[in-house]
């Protein structure tokens, strides 16, 4: 008998998957070759059925690249949601006010489960242009993570993560203080100077529900309940009151940290309380909400800007802008017609 060499077996590309991956449909497969999944000896091949000699351990199948979904100027998924960015890593939402940021006890529904039911197809916006799309199927596999959160009535834009390396990457970013947060209030009183750095120490009350300032810790004393408080701020505008009764001053402000209500007990600290704060501001409180200076019926904090790295893109910088909430529009509108 001859005993010349044996011919390696050959056969197509999409065979070779299919061995490998013997539960995958044919048509799935044939799709991952095309899209430019797969890599033998370190080459990617598009052909399905180019025939190759057995690549043992060569062939790779490569991890989906998700691209962005183009959300335009924002999807309207709920009356107080709109998508603003979604891609593998992260997702970007302006939330409306009265709706909390993500669950808690006793209270499901939030910007985050809302988000999350529009991705899994539970829930059907109303807005034609939207519900009219069809999202990828990867997207509706992916399970959405919190990083931070506004107050239930705070408007405006915050990010969530979709993987657990992205929202661990995203933390980090808040620890060091690169993710970019700016606000805009409108508060009672005149801020002299016309800006400057709120640097204080607060504590939370028993119930978590309220902040406190308190003391800065003695070294080697602090106590684990007390946190370091930063903001920065600038006045963008001042709308004097009807009958000598001061001032409203526009501000933006940007966060450093990031503690719970933050921005609302250093303003009020500093003498210029938020308009329409139930918590911080006395105007508001009880029976004397009825002869407020300007009714308003939440607090007028707004989450305009946010500017972070791309967990998965090192040094690719991200930033969306959300606009005044509609009461708020009508508000600074309102002011200005009295200055005028």
């Amino acid at each position: 008998m001859n005993g010349g060499p044996v011919e390696p077996k050959t056969q197509p590309l999409i065979d070779w998957l299919l061995a490998r991956h013997p539960e995958t449909p044919r048509t799935r497969a044939k799709q991952w070759i095309l899209s430019g999944r797969v890599r033998v000896n370190g080459t990617v091949l598009r052909k399905p059925q180019q025939v190759i000699a057995d690549p043992v351990d060569q062939l790779e199948l490569l991890q989906r690249r998700q691209t962005t979904l183009d959300c335009g100027t924002g999807w309207q998924i709920h009356p107080r949601v709109s998508l603003l960015y979604i891609d593998s890593a992260l997702a970007v939402v302006n939330k409306g006010a009265g709706l909390i940021s993500v669950p808690a006890p006793n209270a499901e529904l939030s910007a985050l489960s809302i988000l999350q039911d529009f991705l899994a197809g539970r829930l059907k916006p109303r807005d034609r242009n939207v519900a009219g799309r069809t999202l990828p199927p990867p997207y509706r596999r992916l399970n959405l993570l919190p990083v931070h959160r506004l107050d239930q009535y705070t408007t405006g834009v915050f990010c969530m993560a979709c993987n657990p390396a992205a929202r661990a990457h995203l933390i980090e970013q808040l620890k060091a203080h690169t993710m970019k947060r700016e606000y805009v209030a409108f508060v009672q009183g005149r801020a002299e100077p016309r800006s400057g750095t709120w640097h204080q120490w607060m504590e939370l009350s028993d119930d978590q529900m309220r902040q406190r300032i308190v003391a800065e810790p003695r070294p080697g004393n602090v106590r684990s309940t007390v946190m370091e408080a930063v903001t920065h701020y600038e006045v963008l505008a001042e709308y004097p009151l009807p009958a000598r009764e001061g001032f409203v001053t526009k501000l933006r402000l940007r966060l450093e940290t990031g503690r719970k209500h933050q921005i609302r007990i250093q303003a009020a600290s500093a003498g210029l309380p938020l308009l329409g704060d139930r918590t911080y501001h006395p105007g508001y409180r009880g029976s004397a909400a009825d002869s407020a200076v300007i009714e308003l019926s939440r607090q007028a904090l707004h989450a305009e800007r946010l500017t972070l790295e791309h967990p998965e893109v090192p040094g690719q910088l991200l930033s969306w802008t959300a606009e005044l909430a509609p009461d708020l529009r009508q508000l600074e509108a309102k002011l200005r017609s009295r200055r005028t």
